[in-house]
């Protein structure tokens, strides 16, 4: 079973048991969070598709960590002017591990996922 979710202004497919960086959600690691905007959800043949949304459907994830992306370096130049400007941008984002999938074709449900080794 697979769901179209809404986050961050972006949509994702997710499925149960995937791990997933979206755009930085305010709340604490390890903190339950229930996505309401499910845009579609399919399972096999059957694909439920809301218009907007998918009434009743909802995606349960866990936060695991928060994080930076990889800078970005912009530059930019004027030829034969003597212009140059750099510039770097790191993201902010939340990794989410995707627990479970509930609507009216059923309900999948993932094992928690497992802890991160300690390096010592």
């Amino acid at each position: 079973m697979y769901a179209v979710i809404k986050t961050g202004g972006k949509q994702y497919k997710v499925s149960a048991g995937e791990k997933l960086k979206v755009e930085q959600i305010p709340a604490d690691v390890g903190t339950e969070i229930v996505i309401d905007q499910v845009l579609a959800v399919g399972e096999g043949d059957a694909l439920s598709i809301g218009s907007p949304l998918v009434s009743g459907a909802t995606v349960s994830a866990t936060i695991l960590s928060h994080g930076r992306h990889d800078k970005v370096r912009i530059f930019k130049m004027r030829r034969r002017k003597h212009y140059q400007k750099r510039q770097g941008h790191r993201q902010n984002y939340t990794e989410l591990f995707i627990a479970k999938i509930a609507s009216e074709l059923g309900s999948v449900t993932a094992d928690a996922p497992a802890a991160a080794p300690v390096q010592a």
